[in-house]
């Protein structure tokens, strides 16, 4: 029987077992699926949205019963490839109807399903008071639990608690049989035996199918104070980071150079998100004065703090109350003044008002194509990197001037050993399904739109792949992996050897995902 032919029974099944409503197998929604941020791929046969864990379980039986491939998504923010298939004839399977928020004080535990976004976990625990600790992606508008828990990602609660990985207990996974696996045999713990939980992290869900995750809950810390620095060097910036990571004095913290200040960040700082702040300054501030004070601080700096320095690093840093905050950023502010100068505070003040911001920023400052790139070094090998990735750009840029292409860079610690150095690449090029279909042709009508430009698009992946090696040379790890960094050819053979006795056991046919993870 021809593979067309099993894929149209394939499809008629799921539509039979699962309702017309929860597949889509034809028409324009199809190539929105078939793009993640950075580029297009090959169309699925099929996209499923099971409504509940049963019909997620019953999806992949038919799947896994006619060997057709299966592909998870989570909130679709993935720019590594991790859900293209190149070959397509798969089924994607949408994770986000997966909704669920189970909340046990007594515990101090959240169940969630796959597609709860961060965004609406936080919500949902806000109204209780309580948090996790990591507490979710800048991308957690959009992006979900289960697809930071196959991807692995950092940001909000990251200095004080690690990254979207250490902040899980255990999950139950969809197996390429349709079997139900829960990862720990505890629920009080994860580590009882060996870590089966941590397997399944940053898998790319090659694995198997996340449907529920538990998260542990601690209190939300009501008060908070945030700093902000400007740096005239890259080692100046690294050195300070460092430090302030170490001391695990703030819940979270990243910087960004001048280009990135000025362009993606910067254009959130017009008068709406500046009204924006000062109201939650004013709701928040337990001292109506000090708030006001701190409000007339910000109005005085204007748009100086975008432009204070060659990188700006923001803090932000919390207590049970205002005097712990206090105490917290009198001592961050001294150990950050031996390397640069404080400035106003308005953008990691924006980001606690706003920590989930609208996904404007998968199109660059003036409607470019964008898509960063990061690696996660150690820090002997931070500045060396950056003096390197420093002479890769300037031996390209009369190019990149003739194409249009440039770059920004941000940063953000991994723990006290990681530092993760992310470029922003950007290029003039059409708009694709997903960024009309994300972003809405209202938005879009407001702003510079490109013609389609194979050659600038061509040259962006040629130094995207070139920034990628380059990381490789200092030995970077990477979050995120999908098919777009090498991960196979890091692994010693016997490493490698027990990846593929579990890829084997868990799916035996190979079909969850291949091709991810380059396996």
């Amino acid at each position: 029987m021809s593979s067309a032919i099993v894929e149209e029974q394939v499809v008629s099944a799921l539509v039979k077992a699962l309702g017309a409503d929860a597949v889509i197998h034809e028409g324009e929604a199809l190539a929105y699926f078939s793009n993640d941020v950075y580029r297009g791929g090959a169309a699925p046969k099929a996209v499923v949205r099971p409504a509940d864990v049963k019909a997620l379980q019953e999806a992949v039986r038919i799947c896994a019963a006619a060997g057709v491939a299966m592909v998870p998504r989570g909130g679709g923010a993935s720019y590594t490839d991790a859900y293209l298939l190149p070959e397509g004839g798969h089924v994607l399977i949408d994770t986000g109807a997966l909704d669920t928020i189970e909340i046990d004080e007594r515990n101090a535990v959240v169940t969630v399903g796959a597609g709860v976004t961060w965004m609406a976990l936080k919500a949902a625990l806000d109204a209780k008071g309580l948090r996790t600790p990591f507490w979710g992606p800048f991308s957690g508008i959009a992006a979900t639990v289960g697809g930071s828990m196959s991807q692995n990602t950092l940001s909000h609660g990251s200095t004080a608690h690690g990254i979207s990985a250490q902040s899980v207990l255990s999950m139950d996974v969809v197996l390429a049989s349709g079997e139900m696996l829960s990862t720990s045999a505890s629920s009080a713990m994860r580590f009882y035996g060996p870590d089966l939980t941590g397997l399944f992290t940053g898998d790319c869900g090659i694995f198997g199918i996340k449907a529920r995750i538990r998260l542990p809950l601690l209190p939300v810390l009501p008060h908070f104070e945030c700093l902000s620095f400007a740096f005239e060097s890259f080692a100046d910036y690294h050195a300070a980071s460092r430090e302030a990571a170490m001391a695990r004095l703030d819940d979270s913290h990243f910087g960004l150079d001048l280009a990135l200040s000025q362009g993606q960040i910067g254009r959130q700082e017009g008068m709406g998100a500046r009204l924006k702040i000062a109201a939650e300054v004013m709701r928040k501030a337990p001292d109506k004065m000090k708030g006001l004070a701190q409000l007339v601080r910000m109005a005085l700096a204007g748009e100086n703090p975008m432009r204070a320095g060659a990188y700006m690093c923001h803090f932000i840093i919390e207590g049970f109350d205002a005097d712990e905050a206090a105490h917290k950023a009198r001592i961050l502010r001294r150990m950050l003044a031996r390397h640069g100068r404080e400035i106003a505070n308005s953008i990691p003040t924006f980001v606690h008002s706003v920590p989930f911001a609208p996904l404007f920023n998968v199109l660059g400052p003036g409607g470019e194509r964008w898509v960063p790139i990061h690696g996660v070094l150690a820090h002997d090998q931070a500045v060396p990197f950056d003096a390197a990735f420093k002479e890769l750009i300037a031996g390209r840029k009369a190019e990149m001037d003739r194409l249009g292409v440039w770059t920004g860079t941000m940063f953000s610690p991994v723990g006290a050993t990681g530092f993760l150095y992310e470029v922003a690449l950007y290029w003039p090029d059409d708009r694709t399904a997903y960024h009309r279909t994300v972003l809405g042709e209202e938005y879009l009508s407001q702003q510079p739109q490109f013609a389609a430009n194979a050659e600038s698009r061509a040259y962006a992946d040629d130094l995207k792949q070139a920034i990628v090696a380059l990381m490789q040379e200092y030995g970077a790890g990477h979050f995120q992996l999908g098919r777009a960094y090498p991960y196979r050819q890091r692994l010693s053979p016997q490493a490698l050897s027990l990846l593929g006795a579990v890829k084997r056991e868990l799916d035996p046919k190979g079909l969850m995902n291949p091709g991810a993870l380059g396996l």
